[in-house]
């Protein structure tokens, strides 16, 4: 008898994404809006806020251990600043690349010309921020209560406060051993629970897209199509040139294998729009099928997931040239400076939270002087863009994690360069 192959976890979650966009499109242009509001309460955001829930339940307490466990792996305090130094260097230089590239290319392309699209006709009032203080910045990552800061799922403040347990961990020694050991174990029943809770994903993946392309419509898109095409150029520049070139140069690795064992994540991400929501899987993937330094990767992915925002800065600066072309202004170099650093800066205070970027695009904006209205308008198509650019947001940080465990000579290459296919808790991915 002829054995059936078992279809992975990966190509169900590609075709529960390509079903769910399919469903979303007919739904929206055949059903009654009545039917799509029923659909949407009463069976797909429940299916997709539980997936999603389910996988936020986990994010920080893998947080916590897996950075306690990872630093505290490291031994060597020294090799931790050295490794944090990298990390953080890299994170801010790739995100100034970002936008520069994003103002590049929408400067190329012009997405505010001919769109038909006026700012006088929208009438919407905007949420607007304030560009954090740098020294504030540093200030608020230290938490008065760590507690607190795991209720209120703060990262950075999380982040920090493991980093510090993890050292007095290593500088402690053998009296704290069975500490270490509990964590460890933790660390790893949480892990499990990962692949139990991704058995879900192609549901939840479904549900999530197909209410997205159900409500939002074609109708909303096509007046701003070309802004949402250039966004997805300067993504698409960003995700596979940048880091594809990253990590040939500084990782000296094959980028053509880490695209082909990460794009499941990069499916998972784009259909949550939450970086926080994937690092679960994230770290799963870069640890057991990329190969990555578990005590790196523990560092390098909560601290992207939280500082690391490539993707949304691309959009802060394709957002900034089409506002300003609808308004009849040209940026000049200074103002398209100021564009670089407010969006750098604010992306290292910005939760990476589904709609943080309208928050990032508002500081941007008050920053050179163009309308608020602009945020507005944006808004309207960004719950699409919002699923690109933290595609990109994430792979971000795994390529990152993957080119410092080379550089620290901790990439398992065999693993990395691997075809077959690894079973992870239990799970084929």
């Amino acid at each position: 008898m002829k054995q059936h192959k078992k279809m992975s976890l990966a190509t169900k979650i590609f075709l529960s994404l390509a079903f769910g966009i399919l469903f979303g499109l007919i739904a929206n242009v055949f059903f009654p809006t009545t039917v799509n509001s029923g659909l949407s309460k009463w069976i797909l955001s429940p299916l997709g806020d539980i997936f999603l829930r389910a996988i936020k339940m986990l994010v920080v307490p893998l947080v916590l251990c897996s950075l306690i466990t990872g630093v505290a792996s490291i031994g060597d305090v020294k090799k931790l600043g050295r490794v944090g130094v990298r990390t953080i260097i890299y994170y801010t230089l790739t995100t100034a690349l970002a936008i520069t590239l994003a103002l590049g290319v929408a400067s190329i392309i012009k997405p505010g010309i001919g769109t038909g699209v006026a700012l006088s006709q929208v009438k919407e009032s905007v949420e607007t921020a304030e560009a954090p203080f740098i020294m504030d910045v540093f200030v608020n990552m230290i938490p008065t209560n760590p507690i607190e800061a795991m209720v209120n799922g703060d990262m950075l403040q999380i982040i920090v406060f493991a980093i510090i347990f993890g050292i007095c961990i290593t500088l402690i020694g053998e009296k704290v051993k069975p500490l270490l050991d509990i964590i460890t174990e933790i660390n790893e029943v949480l892990l499990k629970m990962i692949g139990i809770i991704m058995l879900a994903a192609p549901i939840g993946v479904f549900a999530l897209i197909s209410k997205v392309i159900m409500l939002q419509g074609a109708s909303v898109l096509i007046p701003l199509l070309k802004y949402i095409l250039t966004v997805a150029l300067g993504l698409a520049i960003q995700c596979i040139l940048v880091y594809g070139l990253a990590l040939k140069v500084l990782g000296k690795v094959n980028p053509i294998k880490f695209y082909k064992k990460f794009w499941p994540v990069m499916l998972v991400a784009c259909s949550t729009s939450s970086s926080n929501a994937t690092i679960p899987i994230n770290l799963e993937t870069c640890e057991e099928k990329l190969g990555a330094s578990k005590s790196i990767a523990s560092f390098t992915i909560p601290l992207g997931a939280t500082i690391n925002m490539d993707g949304t800065a691309v959009m802060q600066g394709v957002a900034a040239i089409f506002i300003a072309q609808l308004v009849g202004a040209d940026l000049t170099m200074n103002q398209m400076l100021m564009v670089v650093l407010t969006a750098t800066l604010a992306s290292i205070g910005t939760a990476g939270v589904p709609g943080a970027g309208a928050v990032m695009l508002s500081m941007v904006l008050q920053q050179i002087g163009l309308p608020l209205e602009g945020v507005a308008l944006v808004l309207s198509v960004d719950r699409i863009v919002d699923m690109l650019r933290t595609t990109v947001n994430i792979t971000g940080d795994a390529a990152a994690t993957i080119i410092m465990s080379n550089m620290e000579k901790e990439l398992d290459l065999s693993l990395y360069n691997s075809e077959s296919k690894e079973v992870n808790n239990g799970v084929v991915i």
